[in-house]
C-alpha cells in the first residue's frame, strides 16, 4: 500500500520542531499509554492506544486520542486490560490506527510511565506496516522522578516508597481511576506529570533536554 498523506504530515511536523532549549511551558506533550497483548514488542500486538495533551501547565482534554485495534485471539492479557477479541471486532485495523495516531501525535514530545515498552511496540508495528519508526523525543516519568529524587526534590534524605504509577499517584494525591486502560492510565500519568513538571522547574529541569535526559544509575528501581 502507498503511504497515506497523514504520514507525510507527520514527517513534515519535524521540519521545525522543539529544541533542547524549549521550555516545558511551550511544548506540546503527548502523554501516552498503550495496552498490548503481552510484554514482548517483537511479537505482541497493540490493543488500545490512549493519549492526552499537556501544554502550558494544563491537561488539554479536548486534545486527546483513543482507539481500539482489532485483535485475532484471546489470551491471558485480557485479565488485565479486559478487552476480548469479540469486543475488538469493530476496532481499527493496525495500519489505520497507526496512521490516525501519527496524525494526532505529530511532533509532540511523548510522555509515559515506563514508556520505553510502548515506544518499542509502536516502532515494531510502524516498521511492519510502513518501514518507519517514531521520530519523537520522549520522557519517562519514572526516570524524571529518579532525577528529581536525586536532586532532593521530595525532601532531604527522603526515599520514595516505590516508582510504579500507583506509587506516584499516592505520592501526589492523585486518585487512581480507570487503571489498566489506555486512556485511563494516560490521564493518570498526565496528572502525575504536571506535578513533576512543577518540581522540575524548581530543580533545573525546565528545558526539554533536561526533561528527556536518561537516568543511567546502574541499579534503577523497578
Amino acid at each position: 500500500m502507498s503511504d497515506p498523506v497523514e504520514l507525510a504530515r507527520y514527517e513534515e511536523a519535524f521540519v521545525e520542531t522543539w529544541t533542547d532549549d524549549s521550555t516545558s511551558g511551550e511544548i506540546r506533550f503527548v502523554v501516552l499509554d498503550c495496552e498490548t497483548t503481552g510484554l514482548d514488542p517483537r511479537k505482541d500486538r497493540l490493543i488500545t492506544i490512549g493519549a492526552v495533551v499537556v501544554q502550558g501547565g494544563d491537561i488539554i482534554l479536548e486534545d486527546s486520542f483513543e482507539t481500539l485495534l482489532k485483535i485475532d485471539y484471546n489470551l491471558a492479557a485480557v485479565t488485565v486490560h479486559g478487552i476480548t477479541r469479540d469486543q475488538a471486532r469493530d476496532g481499527q485495523d493496525e495500519p489505520e490506527a497507526l496512521v490516525a495516531f501519527l496524525d494526532y501525535l505529530r511532533d509532540g514530545v511523548i510522555v509515559g510511565h515506563h514508556i520505553g515498552h510502548d515506544i518499542a511496540t509502536l516502532d515494531v508495528a510502524l516498521d511492519r506496516n510502513f518501514a518507519m519508526k517514531l521520530h519523537n523525543r520522549w520522557i519517562d516519568t519514572m526516570e524524571l522522578t529518579l532525577h528529581l529524587e536525586q536532586a532532593g526534590a521530595f525532601g532531604e534524605g527522603e526515599k520514595l516508597e516505590g516508582f510504579s504509577l500507583d506509587a506516584l499517584c499516592q505520592l501526589f494525591g492523585v486518585t487512581p481511576h480507570d487503571r489498566h486502560t489506555a486512556p485511563g492510565d494516560a490521564l493518570l500519568t498526565a496528572l502525575v506529570f504536571l506535578k513533576l513538571l512543577r518540581l522540575g522547574a524548581r530543580h533545573d529541569r525546565g528545558s526539554l533536554a533536561a526533561l528527556c535526559e536518561r537516568f543511567t544509575q546502574e541499579e534503577s528501581p523497578q
